[in-house]
Order: C-alpha cells, then structure tokens, then sequence
C-alpha cells in the first residue's frame, strides 16, 4: 500500500534529473526523514513563485519537471513538486485537496474567479515519524509578506495548513471542504470539479486566453491589488 506513494508517476516524474538536482539540493547534508522535508517544503515553497494563472488543463502542467522549468505555478502543482521530490528521498508522500474560502486576494483574482472560493485547493501529505502530515507550499515569502501573513512554517511534525488570520486578525484562509488524498495529480477531477464551481464557460474562457495570449501578456500576479 505504502508502495504507491513512493512510485515515480508520468506528472510526479522525481526520476527526472531535473527533478533529482532540485531535491538532493535541497536537502544538502540533512540526514532524517524530518529535515529533509522541512527543507524540501522551505525550496519549493519559495522557490517556485506563486501563480495562479499558470496553464492547468492538461497532465503536463502539473509534472513536477516541468513546473521546476517554468519556476512559478499555483498550489495544486507545488504540491505535486513536493510530493515529487519527497519520493525522490524516500519519504512517502501524496496529494491532499480542499475547498477554501480566500479572505484576503486580489481584486482582479477575485474577479477572474467570480467567486472567494478555491476549489481543489492542494496541499502535500508526508508520511514522517509514522504518522501523515500536512505541509502547504503554496505562497512563497515575498507574497505572504505582501498580504498581510506571516510566511507559513513547517516542522515535520504537525499539520502546516493556511492561517485562518493575518497578523492584522483579519480573516485569512478558512477551510470548508476536504476531497481526501491522491497517490497522483487526478487532473480530469481537478477541471471537472472547476467546471461545476466556476461554470464550463468560465473554464473554457481560461483555457482560451491561455492558448492565445502573448507570453509577455499574461497577467502578473505579484503587481495585483491586494484585497483587505
């Protein structure tokens, strides 16, 4: 059983060299299960800017190898590139989802969404000391200080999900779903799930812009107006 979150997959490919520079730099000289994850965690959560608007419709947008080249993706991605990564060191790891309700965004991501909730919102499941824990990689540093939030911590050892305030104690995340945990990125559930959430022409108009827009056009999360 334990075996499947081990396995590299087709989007979780930790045997990609790519993939296994990313993790054996990371870790550098941590010897325990425990360290390597907090480091891995602390690489991917500010090594991989946070962007919302990354392509998302097909498998490849979510490979691990893939989002390491591009260097900037949004939550469910990160998460893969960490569970990929974990793997890579023989940590058992799988993908967690949930709902949550975004309290603090942007004007134009809420626009964009028509909505404050995150559908299939990812976070990483570590399999550490003999027990799974949760660790969220999502929002590298520089954005959390953007917003009001402390970066989010994670020792290895308990649970690291969003804070449900910022430091100004006004609402942050707050969690209003579960979907349970994955051994793969199940991307056809993912986009069915959005289609159902946000509406199938919303989805659609994402994809469209996506595939049509000049790369130096895109929208550029970093530069949006932060919602209070």
């Amino acid at each position: 059983m334990m075996q499947q979150y081990l396995q590299p997959t087709a989007i979780l490919d930790w045997d990609h060299p790519r993939v296994l520079s990313f993790a054996r730099e990371a870790v550098r000289d941590a010897s325990t299960p425990v360290e390597k994850a907090v480091r891995l965690y602390e690489a991917v959560r500010d090594g991989i800017r946070y962007d919302p608007y990354s392509p998302f419709y097909k498998p490849e947008h979510y490979q691990a190898s893939e989002v390491l080249r591009r260097g900037r993706s949004f939550c469910i991605p990160k998460a893969g590139l960490l569970c990929a990564a974990a793997r890579s060191q023989g940590i058992p790891a799988r993908i967690g989802f949930a709902t949550v309700k975004n309290h603090l965004a942007t004007k134009q991501l809420l626009e964009y969404l028509g909505s404050n909730l995150f559908v299939f919102h990812g976070y990483t499941d570590l399999f550490l000391e003999g027990r799974w824990v949760k660790a969220t990689p999502a929002f590298n540093k520089e954005l959390c200080l953007r917003h009001g939030t402390e970066p989010l911590a994670f020792d290895g050892r308990s649970d690291s999900l969003f804070h449900p305030y910022n430091k100004h104690q006004q609402k942050f995340m707050e969690y209003v779903a579960y979907h349970g945990e994955f051994a793969d990125i199940p991307v056809q559930a993912i986009l069915e799930a959005w289609k159902t959430a946000y509406g199938g022409d919303r989805v659609q108009g994402w994809i469209d812009a996506m595939e049509t827009a000049e790369k130096d056009s895109r929208r550029v999360f970093e530069n949006e107006d932060v919602v209070h």
